[in-house]
């Protein structure tokens, strides 16, 4: 008997469908499985067939064929394995097949006939919706991430023979729905607050610009002086994501296999920061069926790189494209797959290879030569596409000292949150411009009009610089965000004059 029957997966960040054909004829016993599966789902016969034996059933007494279509797309993991089981019970009559129709069923099975959780639930019951699925069968371990989907009834399986009884009608299964309003509370408790950090007023100035416009930024200062908990604060003070966007961000979690049960939804905004000694696939994603990489998993959050020069500079020059398009384009045999990467870029480095240049309590021991050495692994285009670049200077004894009672994230996040909400009244509409940072030419012209005397301080901060064209856009962009901070419609002089004081490495001739 042929059974036919469907099942989804993964290729970029979206799922594609796959129908499953199961033939059970006669013969030899023997089970073949084609339409280019790669080592995964060949293996899938022998765990499929010993599962149904561990369940109670029998496999098909002779030649079973196997086809994935479309036969021309490689298929890849373990997720095939629940249907290609049910697909042979309903080939030996066990399962009727009208029970699969408008089904979509997707899990890996273990030898004992339990059903284990796969990559991909989000992307998959997305996928199965839109094409008019009316229930989709998942591994228990996906079903809160899958009920996050609305429109499809989303059905949690435990183990082989529960999913047969369903199928029967034996066995009742409430369907899995999240209530998105519950799982999209959060009180940021736990998060690092600007309250903790002593001193160090005008880099918390900059990290709250930084916030409030989306913008890059970079710290410089000795070691020790608070430039990786800046950065740990700044989660602190980001404004919550929407539910958009939180799908977004979450779908992509969801297919490099980062989410568990306890988690349906991410949140809160990603802060992601890997090390140094990362590879070229691991900050932008890659592999044969690509996954998504660093720049990525901190889409609509912060990548935080810290001691920037000590990654390889050939990995750095990689993050051009991300942090100038929003996204990533990765290159395959069988295609090509774009992931979103818009991201707040905030990089930590040394002043030298010693850390104490400029530091008044410890001399700095390093040559000219090799400070221009140490900065020059980071090439000029990449600080081109900085927004911010901040000094982080020592600390004053007397700052340690004082206790904490500093200006806390909540006050810093309310400020923040109004001007993206100036910028989201602004942006409206707009295919995609969330925040002052995404600005292009044509918005910059629109949204950062200059008058006289804004006009002529920058000219004469461009001669005396020699800032590059990008840097220009990126002053406007600052300024258009400290107007907005400010309240104002206009940008004034205190705001290109703040914005050009945050272009401190153009300013040592870097």
């Amino acid at each position: 008997m042929l059974a036919k029957l469907h099942s989804a997966a993964l290729f970029g960040i979206d799922a594609y469908g796959v129908e499953i054909e199961v033939n059970a004829g006669h013969g030899t016993p023997f089970t073949i499985i084609v339409g280019l599966p790669d080592a995964a789902v060949k293996e899938s016969k022998d765990r499929v067939e010993t599962a149904l034996l561990n369940s109670g059933f029998k496999p098909p007494q002779g030649r079973t064929t196997i086809n994935l279509a479309p036969a021309d797309r490689r298929k890849e993991g373990p997720g095939f394995d629940l249907p290609m089981a049910l697909g042979m019970l309903v080939a030996t009559r066990a399962v009727p097949a009208e029970a699969l129709d408008d089904t979509l069923v997707v899990g890996e099975l273990a030898l004992s006939g339990q059903v284990r959780p796969v990559r991909g639930a989000l992307p998959i019951a997305l996928h199965a919706r839109d094409r008019g699925f009316i229930q989709i069968l998942v591994p228990t371990g996906n079903a809160r991430e899958a009920g996050v989907v609305e429109g499809i009834e989303v059905i949690p399986i435990d183990n082989l023979r529960q999913a047969s009884a369903f199928l029967r009608g034996e066995q009742v299964i409430v369907p899995v729905k999240m209530d998105l309003s519950e799982a999209f509370a959060t009180d940021g408790r736990g998060l690092a607050d600007f309250a903790d950090v002593k001193g160090q007023e005008g880099a918390k100035r900059a990290m709250e610009v930084a916030c409030a416009g989306g913008h890059n930024i970079i710290a410089m200062g000795p070691p020790g002086t608070g430039k990786t908990m800046l950065a740990k604060c700044l989660p602190s003070i980001l404004p919550p994501p929407s539910l958009d966007e939180a799908l977004e961000v979450t779908r992509i979690h969801s297919i490099a296999g980062m989410l568990d049960d306890r988690m349906p939804l991410v949140r809160t905004r990603p802060f992601r920061a890997p090390h140094h000694t990362i590879s070229n696939a691991g900050l932008i994603g890659g592999g044969s069926f690509p996954l998504p990489g660093e720049v990525s998993l901190a889409h609509r959050g912060v990548l935080f790189l810290d001691e920037l020069p000590e990654f390889p500079r050939h990995v750095l020059e990689l993050m051009r494209q991300p942090l100038e398009d929003g996204r990533v384009q990765i290159s395959r045999a069988q295609g090509s797959v774009v992931f979103p990467s818009r991201f707040m870029l905030v990089a930590a480095m040394n002043p030298c290879p010693c850390g104490h240049r400029g530091d008044p309590r410890r001399e700095c021991r390093c040559s000219p030569a090799q400070i221009q050495k140490y900065r020059s692994r980071i090439s000029g285009p990449l600080l081109d596409r900085i927004d911010l670049h901040v000094e982080v200077p020592a600390v004053r004894h007397d700052d340690l000292m004082r206790a904490p009672g500093g200006e806390g994230s909540g006050a810093i996040r309310e400020r923040v949150v109004r001007a993206r909400a100036r910028q989201a009244e602004r942006f409206a509409g707009h295919p995609h411009a969330l925040c002052n940072a995404d600005m292009g030419p044509r918005d910059l012209r629109k949204h950062a009009p200059l008058d006289r005397e804004c006009a002529d301080m920058l000219r004469h901060a461009l001669t005396e610089l020699n800032l590059s064209a990008r840097a220009y856009d990126r002053i406007l962009k600052v300024s258009r965000t400290l107007a907005d901070l400010e309240g104002t419609d206009g940008i004034g002089p205190n705001h290109v004059a703040e914005a050009i004081q945050y272009r401190t490495l153009d300013r040592q001739h870097w």
